[in-house]
């Protein structure tokens, strides 16, 4: 997750302005992304909350024109990459080139330095293209030959891939897989929403022409006010029993890092100030335990079916939900 740290110019937004900004920014991604309100809510929670996304789940259902539309909405730059197994780091990052002219060594920056990157198909790249996300994904810099670059706020990794066809990939390691604030699922849409799509002209998301409704600023006053939202110390209690509870469940190989639960917390925080509030409720914790924990979760057993996999840990996970009393 990657900190932000604003300037005196850009203060915190007051919680009934950063619910305005919110709303705005749903309303324009949701003339375009079609009965999927509850993905759209939980996308902009992990904006807010500064974080990175993981979606899962089959080709053809919107998820690229997802991040276009949020990239759109915010006036934000985008880029995508598309990750193959003969992909580089420096494809992603950049790299120095020498310049005669200068006679010296000149960086020139991939398509990591954008506000909104999406990161498609991540799990067909190798570990090592993979592992060039990390520090970015954690800091919001990138490092080259003793040199860091900051790719600038608001910063964003989106990326996606495909749970059923994984005939050459690479599955994300724990460390890649605990960078992500969220992974969730888009699913298809209803027969209602699937005609309204059918009955737009459009086909590629680069036929959809959005104005953005939110500018930089004001998405980094909403990130920075995040913080100030309040927890009171029965929900950081509450938070640190389920991670205490998967770290001790003998299903899983290991349990939630500490990072995990700063993940939660964080989320918690952010789906607080989305819905108008400045103090974070249990329901903030129930709602956000599924889409931040459960893809830090990995089973002891392996299974031959990995959507059976997930299916197993998160009824394991909420299996321990039902086992923690909820704060009163």
């Amino acid at each position: 997750m990657v900190l932000m740290f604003m300037s005196d110019a850009i203060r915190s937004a007051p919680v009934s302005d950063s619910r305005e900004i919110l709303l705005r920014l749903r309303s324009n991604i949701s003339h375009y992304i079609k009965g999927k309100d509850d993905v759209i809510d939980k996308v902009l929670i992990c904006l807010v909350a500064s974080g990175h996304l993981l979606i899962e789940d089959l080709p053809g259902l919107g998820k690229t024109t997802l991040a276009y539309c949020l990239a759109r909405s915010i006036d934000a730059s985008f880029s995508r990459i598309q990750f193959t197994s003969d992909l580089l780091p420096a494809d992603v990052i950049g790299v120095s080139v020498y310049d005669e002219s200068t006679r010296g060594f000149q960086f020139k920056k991939g398509p990591v330095f954008a506000n909104i990157v999406l990161a498609d198909e991540i799990n067909r790249t190798t570990p090592k293209t993979q592992s060039s996300l990390l520090e970015v994904m954690d800091r919001g810099k990138v490092s080259v030959d003793g040199e860091t670059y900051e790719v600038g706020s608001p910063f964003m990794v989106f990326a996606t891939q495909n749970p059923v066809d994984y005939g050459g990939t690479f599955p994300l390691p724990e460390s890649q897989l605990d960078r992500f604030l969220m992974r969730i699922h888009m699913g298809y849409p209803g027969e209602e929403q699937e005609l309204e799509v059918l009955r737009n002209s459009f086909l590629n998301y680069d036929d959809i022409s959005m104005e953005n409704v939110v500018g930089h600023e004001e998405i980094l006053a909403v990130q920075r006010r995040v913080w100030d939202v309040y927890v009171e110390d029965s929900i950081l209690e509450y938070i640190i029993k389920i991670a205490t509870a998967t770290r001790t469940e003998t299903e899983f190989k290991a349990g939630v890092s500490t990072r995990g639960s700063l993940s939660l917390k964080m989320a918690t925080q952010a789906r607080a100030l989305y819905y108008g509030r400045d103090f974070v409720l249990p329901e903030d914790v129930e709602a956000m335990v599924d889409p931040v924990l459960c893809h830090r979760l990995q089973l002891r057993r392996q299974t031959p079916d990995p959507l059976e996999e997930r299916k197993i840990a998160r009824n394991i996970l909420r299996s321990i939900m039902d086992s923690i009393p909820s704060p009163v």
